[in-house]
């Protein structure tokens, strides 16, 4: 059992996510920007899809629904890297830290399984880590007491010994209801001074 770990959250905890990222290249104006990602492409239809909804499904199902959007709603489901501009300032250098001293790294995401599958390979900074649960893979979804319970029993840590760092304050409920220490993602700088408290850095 590993007595000690560090397990993160992915999106806006490691890199920046927003729809918009991508919608904006797509739609000039900024109010029609707005009611497209309110109304169409919404994180929570998107969110289907991190349930493990196939996109097969979810996108004619959209364009039937919104006649008119079908290139926007394409879009989505082949430029969706586009939605991940770049890395959260300071979390890949926190990474690479604490798994130069040695600390075993776990992430627990929900993510789409189509959408990891071609995001995956684009970050190496993921190599560092021993395992991941994604919840489109795993039909699982924070906070549901399962995937913690999930990672846990695949992991082979000790939950005593393991601090989640997620953005959204329920799943780091949901962690700490697991027995997880949790903590609440509001920045790099934050989660280095909780860490070096914690005794996972230097």
């Amino acid at each position: 059992m590993i007595r000690q770990s560090v397990i993160f959250d992915v999106g806006r905890v490691l890199f920046d996510w927003d729809l918009r990222h991508l919608f904006a290249k797509l739609i000039d104006d900024a109010e029609q920007l707005e009611w497209f990602v309110a109304n169409v492409v919404t994180p929570e239809w998107h969110f289907q899809h991190d349930a493990g909804r196939p996109l097969v499904e979810m996108v004619p199902e959209l364009k039937a629904e919104f006649p008119g959007h079908d290139a926007l709603i394409d879009a989505y489901a082949t430029r969706f890297n586009e939605t991940i501009p770049g890395p959260v300032p300071g979390s890949l250098e926190l990474v690479e830290r604490l798994d130069a001293a040695g600390v075993p790294l776990f992430a627990i995401t929900n993510f789409g399984h189509e959408f990891w599958e071609g995001f995956r390979p684009t970050q190496p900074v993921f190599d560092r880590f021993r395992d991941i649960i994604v919840s489109g893979t795993e039909k699982l979804m924070k906070p549901d007491p399962a995937i913690y319970a999930l990672a846990i029993e695949r992991f082979g840590i000790d939950p005593a010994g393991a601090v989640f760092i997620d953005d959204v304050a329920k799943n780091v409920a949901g962690a700490e209801a697991a027995g997880i220490a949790g903590h609440h993602f509001r920045g790099a700088m934050e989660l280095e001074r909780d860490l070096v408290a914690r005794g996972y850095l230097s």
